[in-house]
């Protein structure tokens, strides 16, 4: 009882309001307000970089669609399962949640891509104009999981603990009360991240390649989602019948993507030390 009293509540209803049959939520409203941010800060970004602001808001319209594709076909693929008995029309049923991150990631670059292309610009340059913006608006956006009461770890009595109704909790929990808020280590991770993308932007930018900020992005966040992974206890497809794949995947790009960077910059720190 005093555990529970000590916990953080849920909110009753993922929808903040309806009329008929259109329903405001809270989860397409955190993508929403993330995007906001995510634009406002890459024009930034940009301008810092000694290009127009508004590319930002530009880019938006080949970025968002190939990334909410990207994110949404990640998680069916992933979770088919739950979708098997019958994918129509919840395959489609983006406001209920899942959506993911990987996924929308690879989908958006493919869209950054063809923006650059048609703007004649670097799309290195561009992906890490983006980078802080996109860790930020992943920061604001996992709050939807708070509303929609998902994507939390395992049982725990810790006052930061939350509170799950007891139809949300995932089989073989119906005795737990509270459980880790995961969503929010890792909304706290992805704003460390971007803390840590600015400073090096302006701290090393005379030594910084284009691409070194977008790679150095996935390799933190995928550090953080790693350990967010371990708490999980929501349903996940497996590798190997045990593992979970967002596991492995973190995990193998954490690692990936850090040797990429220091592969980038090997050359660079010897013929630094040749020149002394």
């Amino acid at each position: 009882m005093v555990a529970a009293l000590a916990s953080l509540p849920s909110p009753p209803s993922p929808v903040m309001f309806q009329v008929g049959p259109f329903a405001l939520r809270y989860y397409g409203l955190c993508i929403a307000l993330g995007i906001i941010v995510a634009t406002w800060l890459t024009g930034r970004e940009l301008e810092r970089k000694g290009f127009e602001g508004t590319l930002a808001l530009d880019s938006l319209f080949f970025i968002v669609p190939l990334g909410f594709v990207g994110a949404r076909a990640y998680h069916v693929i992933t979770d088919y399962e739950l979708y098997r008995g019958d994918p129509f029309p919840g395959v489609f049923e983006v406001w209920n949640g899942g959506l993911g991150i990987y996924g929308g990631v690879v989908g958006g670059f493919i869209g950054l891509l063809i923006f650059a292309r048609i703007r004649h610009i670097s799309p290195w340059m561009l992906a890490d104009a983006i980078a802080p913006g996109l860790v930020l608006a992943q920061a604001i956006g996992r709050w939807g999981n708070y509303f929609n009461q998902e994507l939390f770890g395992r049982p725990s009595n810790l006052p930061w603990a939350i509170r799950i109704a007891p139809e949300n909790r995932p089989p073989g929990y119906s005795d737990a009360t509270s459980f880790h808020p995961t969503f929010l280590y890792e909304s706290i991770w992805d704003v460390i991240v971007c803390l840590i993308l600015l400073y090096v932007a302006r701290r090393f930018a005379d030594r910084l390649k284009n691409g070194d900020l977008f790679v150095l992005y996935v390799s933190l966040y995928s550090f953080g989602r790693f350990f967010v992974e371990t708490l999980r206890i929501d349903p996940a497809f497996l590798i190997g019948g045990t593992i979970r794949g967002n596991l492995f995947v973190s995990s193998v790009l954490a690692l990936g993507f850090a040797m990429i960077l220091l592969l980038r910059h090997s050359g660079t720190r010897r013929k630094r030390r040749e020149s002394r």
